[in-house]
């Protein structure tokens, strides 16, 4: 099983409401996929796309980040993803020392960094 997969079957099982728990067909329904297709995602045979991915985010109120592994912080904040950036040493000297940086460097890097993100 993924990360994914046993993600979303703790978060399905713990879920309570004045009804009692959830089932796979209340989440599938919330979601918009048929049961057998939600049952897919919790057993590991099939993967998400990520629109869906998304939607079960919010109908489970975690981060996509969690859902996926990438955090073990279902609630991570904004905040969060800049203060581990700038708590790494390597990259806290860059944002210490960007700001003294002369304007034709720091539009260089700028240029450098689009260039990559659109890669």
């Amino acid at each position: 099983m993924s990360v994914l997969s046993k993600r979303l079957k703790w978060l399905r099982e713990n879920e309570k409401d004045k009804d009692g728990k959830w089932t796979q067909q209340y989440v599938a329904d919330i979601i918009g996929v048929a049961r057998v297709t939600y049952t897919g995602y919790e057993n590991g045979s099939k993967i998400p796309p990520l629109d869906i991915i998304n939607k079960l985010a919010d109908t489970f109120d975690v981060t996509t980040d969690y859902l996926s592994g990438r955090s073990d912080n279902p609630n991570q904040t904004e905040e969060e993803p800049f203060e581990s950036f700038i708590n790494d040493p390597e990259l806290r000297r860059w944002h210490r020392e960007l700001p003294k940086s002369k304007e034709e460097d720091i539009a260089r890097l700028k240029r450098i960094w689009e260039a990559y993100k659109d890669e």
